[in-house]
């Protein structure tokens, strides 16, 4: 997966044992302002579904209208997250199987895998939604049961005034090749490394 990165922006920069504060400002000129923005979460680390919720948080404060359409959690997850956004009024749709290594039928789960992607591409073609996001979308693409192509297209002619926010482990690069901002999370550490489960309130 290759992924373009641009010059770091954050407030401090390295200077020899110590960070200094920037002194000039280092935002390009003539920045322009987008009738809406694709972003794509993917890499090993944790955080990808957990940063594209941040973002429904923020979009709900503007009063947006939101669509989640979910292609991995199964309807039986009833995670933290789902709870709390659609109490905000977030149309939410958990449309996947859960795990493939749980699976009975995996000719199933990519049929739902499939009617999920006719939903998202419902969802971002209605102008209804200011902000859609497509949760774990990569597996179900990097396992052939969508194409890929057809998710990069979908996503780069929907309604004009629709961000979308994309996540999931190893993102085709076609999918990268039409977002505005890509970010990989990089796993330093994790409780499951450990024989940790997952935890409620932190995890789902």
């Amino acid at each position: 997966m290759t992924i373009e990165t641009t010059e770091n922006t954050d407030s401090f920069e390295s200077s020899g044992d110590h960070e200094e504060p920037r002194t000039e400002d280092p935002r390009p000129d003539k920045l322009r302002r987008a009738n809406s923005l694709v972003l794509v979460n993917t890499g090993h680390g944790k955080g990808k579904s957990s940063a594209a919720f941040g973002v429904v948080m923020r979009g709900v404060a503007r009063e947006w209208p939101i669509a989640v359409v979910q292609f991995l959690k199964s309807g039986n997850w009833h995670t933290g997250e789902e709870k709390v956004a659609k109490q905000l009024g977030v149309d939410w749709w958990t449309l996947g199987e859960g795990f493939s290594w749980d699976s009975d039928d995996l000719t199933e789960d990519e049929a739902v895998a499939q009617a999920a992607f006719a939903k998202a591409q419902e969802v971002m073609a209605s102008g209804d939604y200011k902000l859609v996001v497509l949760d774990e979308i990569s597996y179900p693409m990097n396992w052939g049961w969508i194409d890929t192509s057809v998710v990069a297209s979908s996503v780069a002619e929907r309604s004009e005034k629709t961000n979308v926010v994309l996540t999931g482990r190893d993102m085709p690069q076609a999918i990268i090749d039409v977002a505005d901002t890509a970010t990989e999370m990089t796993n330093i550490k994790h409780a499951y490394e450990q024989g940790i489960r997952a935890k409620r309130g932190i995890d789902f």
